[in-house]
């Protein structure tokens, strides 16, 4: 990723968050896959839960491109897979998202340790907000797929869909 000349951010975690845009624009699709399974099944507040996760991956994308314009960054969007709207059940719908949301707080531990290594203090602040965010992210899944592998009637569950969000 070819910098441009006022940089204030390391070569290798410019590169790593870049790389990062596209896992965020990635996840965005996948929850909107996640979405459309439920909203295909007519269980419209989960599939309302997952279009709401879609957009905030959309804009934790954006908040990286932003940083990386202010710090003076050039940039390239990477390519992003396509995302499938099928799944075995809506247990392993949920806990695919569980499983993404663990590998996002592992590239952002990863990003966090390339900061700290290079001495990168200012990208070492922009990753904290997401290493909270991530602590939210990964407990609210967890709850999620508690709550559809109970057994409970998903139709029932969207109410209590709405004392979670």
């Amino acid at each position: 990723m070819p910098k441009t000349a006022q940089s204030m951010i390391s070569s290798k975690l410019a590169q790593k968050l870049g790389e990062q845009i596209g896992h965020e624009l990635g996840a965005h699709q996948q929850y909107l896959a996640i979405g459309t399974y439920f909203a295909q099944q007519s269980l419209d507040k989960w599939a309302g839960l997952f279009y709401r996760q879609a957009a905030e991956e959309k804009e934790h994308a954006l908040k990286i491109v932003k940083f990386l314009v202010e710090t003076g960054e050039a940039l390239e969007f990477p390519a992003i897979a396509a995302a499938s709207t099928r799944f075995k059940s809506p247990a392993s719908a949920v806990a695919q998202a569980l499983k993404w949301e663990r590998t996002v707080t592992e590239q952002f531990q990863a990003m966090a340790k390339v900061a700290l290594a290079e001495g990168d203090f200012v990208g070492f602040q922009f990753l904290q907000w997401f290493l909270e965010e991530q602590v939210e992210e990964v407990s609210s899944m967890e709850k999620y797929l508690a709550l559809v592998e109970s057994g409970i009637n998903l139709f029932q569950a969207e109410e209590l869909l709405e004392i979670e969000n």
